[in-house]
């Protein structure tokens, strides 16, 4: 289901809960919400559709990913960009990491790791902001 944007600052502030198997159907409604915002949405966490869980879900190349629990356990090479998000008007200026590794779950609830770069690691970084509650 295509959910609302949510814009309120001070629920995006709020650190996500940890997700659980129970909450694959957030996981759907966040896929869907992204697809609908494709023109201009790279990726998505669930507190954007109203769900204080920590689930996000991003375009990487020409497929979708969701992750549950996404940590970074490791990072390099900063360097400063400026983003955009669908739930803020205006860009911002940020400083991210060029190359991170990061533990999650899939729908499954596997644990995965696995190291990402460039874009889609400022995507993911971006989207793990959101569920610490902080606002770029």
């Amino acid at each position: 289901m295509i959910r609302t944007i949510v814009k309120d600052v001070i629920f995006l502030g709020q650190r996500s809960e940890a997700a659980t198997p129970q909450d694959v159907s957030v996981a759907e409604d966040l896929l869907d919400t992204l697809k609908a915002h494709a023109n201009g949405c790279v990726g998505m966490a669930a507190n954007m559709i109203g769900v204080k869980k920590r689930v996000i879900a991003i375009q990487n190349d020409d497929s979708y990913m969701v992750m549950f629990n996404p940590e970074i356990i490791k990072c390099s090479d900063t360097y400063e960009t400026i983003e955009s998000c669908l739930s803020l008007e205006g860009t911002r200026k940020v400083k991210r990491w060029q190359r991170v590794k990061i533990k999650y779950q899939n729908a499954d609830f596997q644990t995965r790791i696995k190291t990402f770069s460039g874009w889609t690691a400022q995507i993911i970084q971006h989207e793990i902001d959101h569920c610490n509650g902080v606002i770029i």
